[in-house]
Order: C-alpha cells, then sequence, then structure tokens
C-alpha cells in the first residue's frame, strides 16, 4: 500500500485548504482511513478518520465543524476539507491507512503512511 498525500501549502487564518490522499496497492482488507497532525516541535496527533466500507467519522474535537473528511473509493482518494482554520492548526499533515476495526485515534492503528504535507496557518 502507497499513501500520497497533497494539498498543502500556506493559508490565512480564516481560510481554506483541501487535503487530498490517493491510496494505491492492496486496499480490500482496509477497515478505515485517517489523517493526523505534526505541529513543529509536538507529537503528532490524530485529526480525522473515516471508515472505508460505511460513511462514518471520526474527529478530533477542536477541529469538529471546521473540518470534514470524506473518500472517493472509485478514485482511492480521501479528503479532508479544512475551514476557518487557526494558526494553532499548522502542521504536516499525515493520511494513514487503518487496517483492523479498534481505536480510531491511535498512530499504531495504522500501518500505512503518506510522506506528509505541510498546512501553514499565518495569523
Amino acid at each position: 500500500v502507497q499513501l500520497q498525500a497533497s494539498g498543502g501549502g500556506l493559508v490565512q487564518a480564516g481560510g481554506s485548504l483541501r487535503l487530498s490522499c490517493v491510496a494505491s496497492g492492496s486496499l480490500w482488507n482496509t477497515a478505515a482511513m485517517g489523517w493526523f497532525r505534526q505541529p513543529p516541535g509536538k507529537e503528532r496527533e490524530f485529526v480525522a478518520a473515516i471508515r472505508w466500507n460505511v460513511i462514518t467519522t471520526y474527529y478530533l474535537e477542536s477541529v469538529k465543524g471546521r473540518f470534514t473528511i470524506s473518500r472517493d473509493n472509485a478514485k482511492n482518494t480521501v479528503y479532508l476539507q479544512m475551514g476557518s482554520l487557526k494558526p494553532e492548526d499548522t502542521a504536516v499533515y499525515y493520511c494513514a491507512r487503518k487496517l483492523n476495526g479498534g481505536t480510531y485515534d491511535y498512530t499504531g492503528e495504522y500501518d500505512y503512511w503518506g510522506q506528509g504535507t505541510l498546512v501553514t496557518v499565518s495569523s
């Protein structure tokens, strides 16, 4: 499985960005796809996840109502639409594949990771 994330960039506070993650390889046993982020000098944290075969989503509390995760299975692509961006959203954003059920906000539950895309929100 390979994951290619894109869409990051520099945006002013209050602005929007859409991240994309294209997955390739053997995805038949994918349980979910997730987005994580790693702010400068901090640990990687969960942002959002979406189950692969049903429309069930999960979000970090601080992004609820501002971020929306979605997927297009035909294109093997997962999106993260980010709105009302804040400087504290500045981070490298990673997409990841989750193989099994269980918790969705733990990095150890994900087996494949994309390379990351940098989002910088200026105040």
